[in-house]
């Protein structure tokens, strides 16, 4: 397996064990299991190349009907590694979603190795919640954020939910679902048992 499949079978198996197993969104799974979330990966060793490439997968969202295509994880394990830079990065983000005139038809949510809430230590296990394997950019349709909201109606609170999940876990847990993500990606490349 190359390291860019070892990326991708990564960020999946984190979306499997962490976002959809633990239910940090409980949205997730439909998308998941119908193959509607497309997994991109940015070669992007620079903040101006992972920006062709966010308006890239924006414009493809847009364009794609969301029976095919639900949402895209824009994963770029080469550029933006400090939380800081990437932070800052968003809003550039934010900007070029307004400059596509896709504002309130695609919202880009954040992870990061080193995601940190505002007000909290970098060890605060509450972060934990959008700490992902590698810096990513979740392209989600408005649509699909209104349907969900609509199908769960407390849906505020989810955030406190989640960061009372991590809690809970623990740290321990926690840095094993992180290893078990690693171990799915290796095992994703092994030959079939004979």
């Amino acid at each position: 397996m190359s390291s860019k499949e070892q990326v991708i079978a990564e960020t999946r198996a984190w979306v499997d064990r962490v976002v959809i197993g633990l239910n940090l969104c409980p949205f997730a799974k439909a998308p998941q299991v119908k193959g509607q979330i497309r997994y991109a990966l940015s070669l992007a060793c620079d903040p101006a190349a992972l920006l062709a490439d966010l308006i890239a997968e924006l414009e493809r969202l847009a364009e794609a009907s969301a029976e095919r295509l639900e949402t895209t994880l824009l994963i770029h394990p080469q550029v933006l590694e400090d939380f800081a830079d990437y932070n800052d990065f968003l809003e550039l983000v934010d900007a070029t979603v307004e400059e596509l005139d896709l504002d309130g038809v695609i919202q880009v949510a954040s992870f990061h190795p080193q995601y940190q809430f505002e007000g909290t230590e970098p060890n605060d296990l509450g972060n934990a919640t959008n700490r992902s394997p590698y810096p990513t950019l979740h392209l989600i349709r408005e649509d699909s954020i209104d349907r969900a909201v609509a199908a769960f109606p407390e849906a505020e609170a989810i955030y406190q939910t989640n960061i009372e999940t991590m809690l809970r876990i623990g740290g321990d847990a926690w840095r094993a679902l992180q290893q078990q993500c690693r171990d799915d990606a290796l095992a994703a490349d092994l030959p079939p048992a004979a």
